[in-house]
């Protein structure tokens, strides 16, 4: 079985003046079929490019990327965008849910593009909230949530197109240590579930409950592993 995401000596530059900035230099890693595994960071590090070019958001100036054994670089515009809306559920910091929207409508909102039925974008937007411990919160908006409940809304919209990955950015970035610690948790539930994820952070604490952690800095990876062991690489 193919990897759900295989990166070979990517690099991606960008031209200030006269000079070429390495935003990433020679990156290379798999992630398998269920696995759970945090790309961890400074600011600067090249996690944020990193993370755009794993959502089909850009393209590496140079190497391979295959996303479900199909290779990213050779496709449309249109059909990248195909991928990423078929292939990858996202998970933001800010939950970006839509505010005059109740939780069951902002979840269903994926099926709307994908041409679903609203009977069965219901269903499922349903179904999704009940997985993530939201079935009682349905009708509610999101300023009616706590920032854990909105946040465990947007998992479930991210879930809702049953994808292939779910690619989450910082997403406790905004959320007390103890929201922390229960979205965490959540997505170890996912995890035993067969999910595959991929979380995004500058916190080496999110890190370490991960099974796998990749360390990346100055565009290079320095690290990965378990990771309670990858948090304090340098």
């Amino acid at each position: 079985m193919a990897p759900v995401i295989e990166l070979v000596d990517i690099a991606r530059y960008y031209q200030m003046g006269d000079e070429r900035i390495a935003a990433l230099d020679g990156v290379s890693f798999a992630v398998n079929t269920g696995e759970m595994v945090a790309i961890v960071g400074s600011s600067g590090s090249g996690k944020s490019t990193l993370l755009n070019i794993l959502g089909c958001l850009d393209t590496p100036s140079s190497g391979q990327y295959r996303l479900d054994g199909t290779d990213v670089q050779d496709l449309s515009d249109d059909d990248r965008a195909r991928a990423r809306n078929r292939k990858i559920g996202f998970v933001f910091q800010s939950f970006q849910l839509l505010h005059r929207a109740s939780a069951q409508k902002n979840v269903a909102l994926p099926l709307v593009y994908s041409g679903i039925p609203a009977r069965e974008r219901n269903t499922r937007a349903a179904k999704a909230l009940e997985r993530v411990g939201l079935a009682a919160r349905m009708g509610h908006k999101p300023f009616q949530l706590s920032g854990g409940q909105r946040q465990r809304t947007a998992i479930a919209r991210a879930l809702v197109t049953q994808p292939s990955l779910l690619l989450c950015d910082e997403p406790t970035g905004n959320l007390d240590s103890a929201t922390s610690e229960d979205i965490m948790a959540l997505f170890h539930q996912l995890h035993a579930e067969g999910n595959t994820i991929l979380i995004v952070t500058h916190e080496p604490k999110i890190a370490a409950r991960c099974p796998r952690a990749i360390r990346i800095a100055d565009g290079k990876i320095v690290a990965d592993g378990p990771g309670a062991e990858v948090k304090g690489a340098a």
